[in-house]
């Protein structure tokens, strides 16, 4: 009886790690993902207003590789309350018929704005700035684009680097460049 209550036990502790929300769209859910209208001008104008950056996430059901970030990831309290504070996130099915207006006023379903941007495969995140020309597309206007399932370290220096916007800086150091740099620093800060 007591291996019986202490399985059980173990396995609602357990839960959160690997049961995330999952929505009628068969798309994992977190609570940072926002719910618009996806016009993305005013889903752009609504993140600049809160001081965060605009953030597209592609998904599909049944992608075991949104699956991993989801449950790999996005369950970590450093990366997921790095993106709450700092990012608005936009969630787009790759799939999906639901109509978004795209950044250059074109309205279309999230599936044909998937093809238009050329996202291919999930999850693909579209990160913006916070000023894009009228006749711009999200594509066109994007600082950085994150496409696959990666680990934490990667996923929070891809975030950390777009929110420092060392995209515009002169000294050199790309994307490759910062998370190598970060990776040594990591590294070089555990004790054996």
């Amino acid at each position: 009886m007591k291996a019986w209550i202490g399985a059980a036990l173990a396995a609602a502790i357990a839960l959160p790690v690997w049961a995330q929300e999952i929505g009628d769209d068969g798309l994992h859910k977190q609570p940072w993902m926002r719910d618009t209208f996806k016009d993305l001008r005013e889903d752009l104008a609504e993140a600049n207003a809160e001081g965060k950056r605009l953030v597209l996430f592609f998904e599909q059901r049944g992608c075991i590789y949104c699956k991993k970030m989801h449950e790999e990831v996005f369950v970590d309290p450093e990366v997921s309350d790095y993106i709450d504070e700092n990012f608005f996130v936009v969630q787009l099915n790759l799939h999906g018929d639901i109509e978004i207006t795209d950044l250059d006023g074109e309205s279309l379903s999230e599936k044909d704005a998937a093809r238009k941007w050329r996202v291919l495969f999930t999850p693909n995140i579209v990160f913006l700035p916070e000023e894009v020309p009228e006749d711009t597309s999200a594509i066109e206007a994007s600082v950085a684009v994150m496409p696959g399932a990666f680990s934490k370290g990667t996923t929070l220096d891809m975030f950390t680097w777009v929110n420092e916007k060392r995209y515009e800086l002169d000294n050199g150091e790309d994307f490759q460049r910062y998370h190598a740099r970060r990776i040594t620093e990591r590294n070089d800060g555990k004790t054996d």
